[in-house]
């Protein structure tokens, strides 16, 4: 499996003294080569190819890789390593055009004055979401991750932002319904 890292992002999957390099290739049994120079990274199964839960770890390792490149911390990374979290990758030229001008204003619509957009994206559907480069990144369970991608792509689209809070709140009180049904 290959990688490609934007090469300030390396330092960021190596970690201090490797640790983090060697946390993803402990949980995703995987072994891990990393070409600062290009931002290649190549991952293989350690003990060669294996069926049922070596090929989810591996998998989960290279999403782990790909969340970290683009933009994620560690930690939030981690969380693919649960068979219950998912990374959804949304190109903002895919709304916005190839237009420089346009994308980043797409972008600045996405993260928010301050941050505040990103932030309630977040808190409302109980995910994680990075903005790099020209990429909107989300982590979450199958449910939140749903609710913030629709909320991601309603802004790349120009929905208003006060209705983009209000089909959150919707979907995190339709969240916290299913959660009480189920106890």
């Amino acid at each position: 499996m290959y990688v490609r890292m934007p090469k300030e992002r390396v330092a960021v999957l190596i970690g201090p003294e490797g640790e983090t390099k060697k946390l993803i290739e402990r949980l995703g049994e995987v072994k891990i080569k990393i070409n600062s120079k290009t931002g290649d990274v190549s991952l293989s199964f350690k003990g060669g190819d294996k069926a049922g839960g070596a090929n989810f770890k591996a998998m989960a390792a290279r999403d782990v890789v790909k969340a970290i490149a683009r933009g994620f911390s560690p930690p939030n990374a981690m969380r693919l390593f649960d068979d219950d979290n998912y990374l959804e990758l949304i190109d903002i030229r895919d709304y916005s055009g190839k237009d420089s001008k346009h994308v980043r204003r797409v972008r600045a619509r996405i993260i928010g004055t301050g941050g505040r957009t990103r932030r309630l994206i977040e808190e409302l559907s109980g995910s994680e979401m990075v903005v790099y480069g020209n990429t909107v990144g989300l982590i979450g369970d199958i449910i939140s991750l749903n609710a913030a991608k629709r909320a991601a792509e309603m802004v790349l689209e120009g929905s208003e932002h006060a209705a983009v809070y209000r089909f959150l709140e919707g979907k995190r009180r339709e969240m916290k319904f299913m959660e009480m049904s189920m106890n």
